[in-house]
């Protein structure tokens, strides 16, 4: 096993990963930007080295910095992470010059797998049911067009590096096409630094459904179930939850042969996810393959009690993985929710600044995966992402009982958090009922609110009345001074009203 690994990320998932390699006997190295100087994982690291200003071309994006950190500190291993360089080929190669272990596949595997139009080149030859679209990548935009309108609107464009939405456009229509390319090819230069797009034709109404799977460098790929992934906004997940509550036995089969058919043909090493879009008739089709760790990743680890992140280490370090595919049995249900530092109330506008309290749920079936703590400012350089929130139960109603139980309990003051989405999401009888597709919350969130329900008449002069008095009480109780009063309000108000300013939507 190894002795030293270096964290080439921060916040949560570097988190995560630092608790795995303690829980492992392993030394954790750290690095951090500037601004990330007092993060969590900074402060949980047995060593962290900086590596530059906040931008994170100039520091979590910089190769040469983090091969210097991994030689000065004197690390035999390197995990990325997800996002940043997690997916960048030439990370695993300067890891490979350098005598350094790369926790993920190959940068060949990566190539042939992680760019989407290499992937959907693998799944055709593969025998992996694909979207109809373009296998290469298309440079010249009238070239593009006119494939656009033999295809058929809408189509959709994709950016060929990275994920998330970023370099992403749906073209409804022929008039749509220029800005819309010159939108997706700005916005994937600027994430990637790679502008190239391809097109695809756009499923009305898909589900999102990926399957993770684990294969080691003897041999054995297995997959560990699908996790459900279509409530997004703006192509980016917000909700995961395994299982689906669609996918039948007989799918399930299905689509993991499919995943672990085209994990082999692309000679997979580690733990990746295969992407999947799925029909209203349960026709399935590959999407794309993330060749690392996915942010959703404890879905799966709450339903199979397996931990994806030691597996992730043990299958780098050479070992064989310890079961088959027909030996996972995935037990209970198990959903996410991303909390963000961000106001859904103002366009989701970011909303960075210091966490002055906090509150963590805890109970049956909850686990909270963060990178905060109390006093911590949040950045405005990184995505928002704070905590993830996880929730399982026996069933998928459990689940959810548990979990709207869990975003009560939540609560942080100082910035404001995207909490109130998610109790409105676990409340929407069409959530309920498992009917859900990609563009759901999307248009969810496009429907008028209800109106607020009006106070009753004389509410508003019985909480005047109420500060009055409130306010006479502690003023006769004060210093002739004019100091402290000499009873301080109880602590029971003070927490019962700062839960209640947390609540308001």
């Amino acid at each position: 096993m190894f002795k030293k690994i270096l964290i080439a990320n921060r916040g949560e998932i570097a988190v995560r990963i630092l608790r795995a390699c303690r829980e492992l006997g392993i030394q954790t190295v750290a690095v951090h930007s500037e601004v990330d100087r007092t993060s969590l994982h900074v402060r949980l690291a047995d060593e962290s080295y900086p590596i530059g200003a906040a931008a994170s071309r100039e520091s979590y994006l910089r190769i040469d910095k983090l091969m210097d950190v991994a030689n000065q500190s004197g690390c035999d291993a390197l995990h990325p992470g997800y996002g940043f360089l997690a997916e960048n080929p030439a990370l695993p190669r300067a890891c490979a010059d350098a005598g350094i272990t790369f926790i993920g596949p190959s940068a060949e595997a990566m190539e042939a797998m992680g760019s989407k139009t290499a992937g959907k080149q693998l799944a055709r030859r593969a025998e992996v049911p694909t979207v109809p679209g373009t296998s290469e990548p298309i440079e010249n935009p009238e070239e593009a067009q006119a494939l656009a309108r033999g295809m058929g609107y809408p189509i959709l464009l994709k950016a060929i590096a990275g994920g998330g939405g970023k370099g992403m456009r749906v073209v409804p229509s022929d008039a749509a096409f220029a800005s819309a390319w010159r939108d997706a090819a700005s916005e994937a230069f600027n994430a990637f630094g790679d502008s190239r797009v391809f097109i695809e034709k756009y499923l009305v109404g898909p589900r999102h459904i990926e399957i993770q799977i684990l294969a080691d460098a003897h041999g054995r790929c297995v997959s560990l179930g699908e996790r459900e992934c279509s409530i997004q906004r703006r192509h980016q997940k917000v909700v995961e939850e395994a299982p689906s509550p669609v996918i039948t036995p007989d799918l399930r089969r299905k689509m993991g042969e499919a995943a672990v058919r085209l994990g082999r043909s692309g000679g997979y090493v580690n733990a990746g996810t295969v992407e999947f879009l799925v029909d209203a008739d349960l026709n399935f089709y590959f999407l794309e393959v993330n060749t690392r760790l996915q942010v959703e990743h404890p879905v799966t680890e709450q339903v199979t009690g397996l931990d994806l992140v030691k597996l992730q280490i043990a299958i780098a370090a050479g070992h064989r993985l310890p079961f088959a595919w027909e030996s996972i049995t995935p037990r209970g249900h198990a959903m996410e929710v991303r909390l963000y530092a961000e106001d859904p109330d103002n366009n989701f506008f970011p909303s960075p600044g210091k966490i002055i309290s906090r509150h963590a749920p805890t109970g049956p079936g909850i686990r909270l995966d963060e990178g905060i703590y109390e006093g911590w400012t949040v950045p405005m350089d990184y995505d928002p992402l704070l905590s993830k929130l996880i929730a399982w139960g026996n069933s998928r109603e459990e689940t959810i009982a548990r979990l709207r139980r869990a975003l009560d309990e939540y609560s942080i003051t100082g910035i404001r958090t995207n909490v109130s989405l998610f109790r409105r999401i676990l409340t929407e009888p069409e959530f309920l009922r498992g009917e859900i597709h990609t563009k759901w919350l999307d248009e969810l969130l496009a429907r008028p609110r209800p109106p607020a329900v009006p106070p009753r008449p004389g509410t508003e002069e019985a909480a005047l009345i109420a500060a009055a008095l409130w306010h006479s009480s502690n003023s006769e109780g004060s210093s002739p001074g004019g100091g402290e009063s000499q009873s301080a309000p109880s602590r029971w108000r003070l927490e019962g009203r700062r839960r209640q300013v947390d609540r308001v939507p």
